[in-house]
């Protein structure tokens, strides 16, 4: 394959020109990414989450309404929020891989890790309004307690003495 050169250009100078480029797309690169974290609260303002651009969770307040809430939905909260600012950071991590990398086939690619849209009906509230399962029915009455066994009687040396590769 031959290099698109100019006239008048040099190998050497292309490669430079190249260079710089791909360097200037790198650091426009790490800088939107830098700056694709997500903080999220939940309409009621119970929680607020916060995520790194790469996703992990930097910073998570539990306000006021949260301990109203109960285990089970304050939990559905908790996670609710986490998976809106999972999806806020994926999108913005590829939105900025498309601006600086165009619409080609590997941004297509990076958009096809994007987490799912949510539900039609919002934000999870089926499973924030849902209660705790009850627990099962008790099974059959327990039975008697097995006494325990007499301790067993060590075999003498000599009892066993043909059969070196049983321990027993």
């Amino acid at each position: 394959m031959q290099p698109n050169l100019g006239p008048g250009e040099d190998f050497q100078l292309l490669l430079e020109r190249q260079v710089r480029e791909m360097q200037s797309k790198a650091a426009a690169l790490n800088e939107a990414l830098s700056a694709a974290g997500a903080t999220v609260r939940t309409r009621d303002g119970s929680v607020t989450v916060t995520l790194a651009p790469n996703g992990a969770l930097t910073n998570l307040e539990l306000g006021h309404r949260a301990c109203e809430l109960g285990p089970a939905r304050l939990t559905a909260a908790i996670m609710g929020a986490v998976r809106d600012a999972q999806r806020q950071t994926a999108r913005a991590v590829a939105d900025s891989f498309a601006t600086i990398n165009g619409d080609g086939e590997s941004t297509e690619m990076v958009r096809s890790f994007l987490p799912p849209d949510p539900p039609p009906d919002g934000d999870f509230a089926a499973s924030e309004t849902a209660e705790p399962a009850p627990p099962p029915p008790p099974s059959s009455p327990p039975s008697r307690p097995v006494p325990p066994s007499a301790p067993r009687r060590r075999p003498a040396a000599d009892d066993h003495a043909d059969d070196e590769s049983n321990p027993w």
